[in-house]
Order: C-alpha cells, then sequence, then structure tokens
C-alpha cells in the first residue's frame, strides 16, 4: 500500500488561514475591535445584507453592533476554500463561513462565502476588502 503525500500548501494559504483563524477567534469572543483591527486602515467591507463599510472604524464599529445585538454569543467558523496570490504581498482569499447563533434573525444555522483581498504593509499582513454573500440555513 503506497502513502498519500499530502497536499501542498503555499505561503498564500499560510498567510489566508492565519488572518481567518484571528478572524474567527475575534469574533468568537465578541470582540469588535480586534476583528476591526485585522483591516487596513481604509478598507471596505460588504457584509451578507449588501451594506457598505469604509474604514477600520467602522469595521469594527459594526462588528461590535452585531456582537452586542443580533450576534450574541454566535459562532463562527472559517474554512479556507481558495487563495491565489495575484501580485507580490497582495493575496485574494475565498472562505466558507459557518455562523451559529442562538438568537437573532439569523438563529440556527448559515452558511456564507466570502472573499477578500489581503495586502502586505511594512510586512504584515491586513485585510483590505471583504465581500460577504449569505448562502442559507444548514
Amino acid at each position: 500500500m503506497g502513502l498519500i503525500a499530502p497536499a501542498e500548501t503555499s505561503a498564500a494559504d499560510v498567510v489566508a488561514r492565519d488572518v481567518l483563524q484571528r478572524l474567527e477567534h475575534s469574533w468568537n469572543r465578541g470582540d469588535g475591535p480586534a476583528f476591526g483591527a485585522m483591516y487596513a486602515e481604509d478598507a471596505t467591507f460588504v457584509t451578507i445584507r449588501g451594506d457598505y463599510a469604509v474604514g477600520r472604524d467602522a469595521i469594527a464599529a459594526g462588528h461590535a453592533a452585531i456582537f452586542a445585538t443580533t450576534h450574541a454569543g454566535s459562532v463562527n467558523r472559517m474554512e479556507l476554500i481558495a487563495t491565489r496570490e495575484i501580485a507580490d504581498g497582495v493575496v485574494v482569499v475565498v472562505s466558507r463561513n459557518v455562523l451559529t447563533a442562538p438568537v437573532g434573525p439569523l438563529e440556527g444555522r448559515h452558511a456564507a462565502m466570502s472573499t477578500s483581498m489581503l495586502v502586505r504593509t511594512a510586512g504584515q499582513w491586513q485585510i483590505a476588502a471583504t465581500h460577504n454573500t449569505l448562502v442559507g440555513a444548514l
């Protein structure tokens, strides 16, 4: 019986998994400022409802607001689907996110697909843009 070689992991995959893990941890702690800190100062964010936030502070405040209300106590699991390095220091990341919410308009389990552009500035990776799309209930 032959051994199956593990799938190769690119440098972009490593970066993407780190960013997704930090986003997931800050979401699951209900920490809006930590969630927002992952974003560039001038980042943009399109929510599952189509709302458009501009800037790290707006992204942090928006998440702090939902963590305190409609998404209080929710758990989000973020799975890397694909990465693509489109230029040195620029990576596009696609993830599947599964939200489990105990209350609110998304009570239950729901999936979303998210596309984010990561940029490396001064050796640090930040999110420049995110677009979320609700897939539906699970």
